[in-house]
């Protein structure tokens, strides 16, 4: 089966410089079956395939894809790990401010993604099938619940690592509300993207678009992140 190498325009974890062609193997075979996957499932719909038919097309067992991914719906939405760690270093950069580290983030994750689409040999297809990928990721309840539930993660990280820089217990208001408004912004982006990626633009057009609509959602909430900083426990 032909792929498109889906994996490229999303961030990935840094590999280490010294990974030995058996870590090389894996990272190859990982992507695979995600971009397998990925093609199977824009093609007949998420809830259609069966993990063991990806397997089979792979040339694998359907053991060793549970290996990869614990679930079917980890197979295309594995991003969030990477953004979890990004999180963890950004915002525990105390040089920087809440807004400003998630800015950086969303801004590596567009980044990917219009670099990607400049490098396809048509850029307006690249586009239309990125459009595509975002219906298939609400086309399933399993899909939407399993969006949910790393959103969620994301947010408890973000309010430890916020609560770490007031010296304040995660499970306090104040580094719930800063942690929930900063995944928000995810969302804003990924609603732009929806508006943005109509086949109109050029990729750099699509960057400063989305990116102006992130920003404009960052502005609104800098001012109570910012008094964030000086916040002190009540107990």
């Amino acid at each position: 089966m032909s792929t498109v190498d889906w994996t490229a325009w999303r961030p990935q974890a840094a590999e280490p410089e010294a990974a030995g062609l058996r870590e090389q193997k894996k990272r190859l075979l990982r992507q695979r079956l995600t971009d397998t996957a990925t093609e199977m499932f824009l093609e007949r719909g998420f809830d259609a395939v069966r993990v063991s038919e990806i397997a089979q097309a792979c040339g694998v067992s359907e053991k060793t894809v549970f290996n990869y991914f614990p679930t079917k719906e980890s197979l295309i939405l594995d991003q969030g790990e990477t953004t979890m760690a990004a999180l963890r270093a950004g915002l525990a950069d105390t040089d920087h401010s809440p807004v400003e580290a998630a800015l950086r983030i969303l801004s590596d994750e567009l980044r990917a993604m219009t670099s990607w689409i400049s490098a396809q040999d048509d850029p307006i297809q690249a586009a239309a099938m990125i459009r595509r990928f975002g219906a298939l990721t609400r086309s399933s309840p399993s899909l939407r619940a399993y969006h949910r539930d790393m959103t969620d993660r994301l947010v408890t990280v973000a309010a430890e690592v916020l609560a770490q820089r007031t010296h304040s217990s995660p499970n306090d208001p104040e580094p719930q509300i800063a942690a929930t408004a900063l995944l928000g912004l995810w969302s804003i982006q990924f609603q732009s993207l929806g508006k943005h990626l109509d086949g109109s633009r050029t990729p750099t057009q699509i960057h400063e678009a989305v990116t102006a609509d992130v920003r404009r959602a960052a502005t609104l909430i800098d001012t109570g992140l910012t008094a964030f900083k000086d916040a002190a426990p009540t107990r």
